[in-house]
C-alpha cells in the first residue's frame, strides 16, 4: 500500500511538472506552495506543557511539526525554510537546556544527537536554541546534502526555492547566539557551494546577466525559463536590513553570491522579497508580481488558521499572485483536530502563476 501511494504521488507530481513544461514559463511564472521551519520535527510534550505554564501563546504556535525534507519534495512541495545558527568552532548548542525539563517532567529522553554531530564546527540547524532544538538535521551540511542526493534521484525536478533565516536573537532563560557577521553571513555561501555544488544553483549573477544590477535584470523580466532551471535550487536571505547589509558587505551587489536578499524594491540588489501577509498586502503584492519581483508569503501562522480551519488567508495567497506560499499544513494537523490543508486543486503543489499566465 506504502508503494502504491508513494507511487501515485510520484505520477500526480510528474503530471503537474510536464503542465507547467508545456506551457514555455519562466521561473516567476509559477506559483508554489511549501513549508514553513521545514526541518522541524515534533517537540517533547513535557516541553511543550513547561512552555504553556510561561507562555501559553508560544507553546501553542509551536504546535507543529515536519516530515523529513526528501519526503516533503516526494509529494510536490518547492519551498523549504530553513533557519541556521553560527558556530564555528562547534559544541555551541550540545546539550540543550530542555533535555533537563523532560527528564525533571519524567518524560523520556529523545534520542536526540546520537552521534555528537552538535559537537562539529559549522552551521547547526534548528528552530529555538534550548527548547524547540529537534531538527530532522541537526547540521545544516547534512540537509544540503540530503537535497543534493534527493535532487540526483529526481534530476528533472522544478526548481526549489528556499528561505534562510539566520539565527542570532537572544531569547531569556537560553543560551546566548553567536552573532551573523559578514564573515559568518558567508558562510552560509560557503557550506551551500560545497555541499550542492554552483551547478545546482540559481544565483543572482545568472538572473542579472549582462544588465547593470538584478534589479535591472527582474524588471526587464531576465528570471530564466523555468525548463532550463529544472535540478536546480534557488536561496533566498529572509533577513532584515541590518542583517543583509552585512551580508552585501561580503558579497557587494550580490556579484559571486549564492543568496538573493530581501531588499525592498527602488534597491539595485532587490528581486526577491518576503512579505508575510497576504490580507493585508494582497494588492501590494500583486503589483510587485505584475512588476517583475518574485514573493513569497504565507498561508498560515502560528498554527492559528489550522484550529479554526480558515483559508482566508491561503486564499488571499493565492490570488495574490505570490510565487511562494509557505504553509505548516501541507498534510492536516497531528497536534489537534483539523482539517485544515493547504494544496491547489487536485492535491497539486506547483500551478502557473493565476496573474501572470492566461488561463
Amino acid at each position: 500500500m506504502k508503494f502504491r501511494s508513494s507511487f501515485i504521488l510520484t505520477a500526480l507530481c510528474s503530471l503537474f511538472s510536464t503542465h507547467l513544461s508545456a506551457q514555455n514559463l519562466k521561473l516567476n511564472q509559477i506559483q508554489v506552495i511549501g513549508s514553513h521551519n521545514s526541518y522541524k520535527s515534533e517537540m517533547a510534550p513535557e516541553l511543550l506543557e513547561y512552555l504553556s505554564q510561561v507562555n501559553p501563546s508560544a507553546s501553542q504556535s509551536l504546535e507543529y511539526a515536519h516530515i523529513p525534507l526528501e519526503a516533503q519534495l516526494d509529494m510536490g512541495l518547492r519551498n523549504l525554510e530553513l533557519d541556521v545558527f553560527h558556530d564555528p568552532e562547534g559544541g555551541k548548542y550540545s546539550n540543550p537546556k530542555g533535555l533537563e525539563i523532560i527528564k525533571s517532567s519524567g518524560g523520556s529522553i529523545p534520542e536526540y544527537d546520537p552521534n555528537d554531530v552538535l559537537s562539529k564546527p559549522g552551521l547547526k540547524l534548528f528552530h529555538v536554541q534550548d527548547l524547540d532544538f529537534q531538527s530532522h538535521y541537526l547540521l545544516f551540511a547534512d540537509a544540503l546534502k540530503a537535497l543534493y542526493n534527493w535532487s540526483e534521484s529526481n534530476p528533472n525536478h522544478t526548481p526549489i526555492f528556499i528561505l534562510i533565516n539566520a539565527k542570532d536573537g537572544n531569547i531569556p532563560g537560553t543560551r546566548p547566539t553567536l552573532p551573523f557577521t559578514s564573515t559568518a553571513l558567508d558562510s552560509i555561501d560557503l557550506e551551500i557551494r560545497t555541499h550542492l555544488g554552483m551547478g545546482k544553483l540559481i544565483t543572482p549573477d545568472l538572473v542579472r546577466g549582462n544588465y547593470v544590477d538584478l534589479e535591472s535584470a527582474v524588471l526587464a523580466g531576465n528570471w530564466p525559463v523555468l525548463d532550463e532551471m529544472r535540478g536546480k535550487f534557488l536561496f533566498v536571505l529572509d533577513e532584515n536590513d541590518e542583517k543583509i547589509d552585512r551580508y552585501l558587505n561580503a558579497k557587494p551587489e550580490l556579484k559571486t553570491a549564492v543568496l538573493f536578499v530581501n531588499k525592498k524594491e527602488g534597491n539595485s540588489t532587490a528581486g526577491f522579497r518576503i512579505i508575510n501577509n497576504p490580507i493585508e498586502n494582497g494588492s501590494y503584492i500583486s503589483d510587485l508580481v505584475r512588476r517583475g519581483y518574485m514573493i513569497r508569503t504565507r498561508a498560515d501562522s502560528d498554527t492559528k488558521e489550522a484550529r479554526n480551519e480558515n483559508y482566508i488567508r491561503f486564499e488571499k495567497a493565492k490570488a495574490s499572485g505570490a510565487q511562494v506560499i509557505s504553509t505548516d499544513y501541507y498534510q492536516p494537523s497531528s497536534f489537534f483536530k483539523s482539517g485544515y490543508k493547504v494544496n491547489f486543486e487536485g492535491d497539486a503543489f506547483e500551478r502557473p502563476n493565476p496573474i501572470l499566465v492566461n488561463k
